[in-house]
C-alpha cells in the first residue's frame, strides 16, 4: 500500500493526510463485517449507532471541506438533518453509508493535496459555541477533521465492542 506520504513526496499536507487515513481506517474497521440490521442498534444508552457515526463523520467532513474553498456560506449550502445525521434512516445501508465517505474522502484528500496555502482562512460560521468574528485557516480545519474523526472512532470503537465483543482499536 502506497501512503500519502509517499505519494506527495512528503511534508505538512501528507503528515496531515496519514493521520487522517489512520484515523478514518480505525472507524471503518468498527463496522467491519456488520449487517445493515448490526449498523442501526445502539448498543448503549447514547443515541449513537455505528453506521450513524460513518454518516454523521462524512457529514461533518464534507461540510468543513465545503468551508475550506467557500466559507461559512458554502458550509451551509446544503441542509443538515440534526438528528438523523447519527442514526441509520430507512433505505440508508452500511455499504452505501461507506462509499459516501470513500467519496468524501477522496474529495478531501484531492483538495488538501491541490490547496495553494493551508494558511488560507475564512471567518466561522456564526454558532453559539464558536467565539465571534473567529477566523479558521485550512489547517486548523483539517485538524479539526482529524480530531473528530479520532474521537468518533473511539466512539465507535465502544459500541462494536458492546455489539458483539470486538474490540477494533486494542
Amino acid at each position: 500500500m502506497v501512503t500519502h506520504r509517499e505519494q506527495s513526496g512528503g511534508g505538512e499536507r501528507a503528515d496531515l493526510l496519514e493521520t487522517l487515513a489512520k484515523h478514518r481506517g480505525l472507524l471503518r474497521r468498527t463496522v467491519r463485517g456488520l449487517t445493515d440490521e448490526q449498523a442501526a442498534l445502539r448498543t448503549t444508552v447514547s443515541a449513537l449507532c455505528l453506521g450513524g457515526l460513518i454518516k454523521h463523520v462524512a457529514g461533518v467532513e464534507d461540510r468543513w471541506t465545503r468551508f475550506v474553498v467557500g466559507g461559512a456560506e458554502a458550509m451551509r449550502s446544503e441542509s443538515v438533518d440534526w438528528e438523523g445525521q447519527f442514526r441509520m434512516l430507512d433505505g440508508e445501508t452500511l455499504a452505501g453509508l461507506l462509499e459516501t465517505y470513500e467519496q468524501v474522502a477522496r474529495r478531501t484528500d484531492e483538495l488538501v493535496a491541490t490547496l495553494p496555502d493551508l494558511d488560507a482562512a475564512h471567518p466561522l460560521p456564526q454558532a453559539p459555541w464558536f467565539e465571534p468574528g473567529a477566523r479558521w485557516s485550512a489547517r486548523r480545519v483539517l485538524l479539526h477533521v482529524i480530531a473528530e474523526t479520532s474521537q468518533h472512532a473511539g466512539h465507535a470503537d465502544i459500541i462494536r465492542e458492546a455489539l458483539d465483543g470486538s474490540k477494533t482499536m486494542g
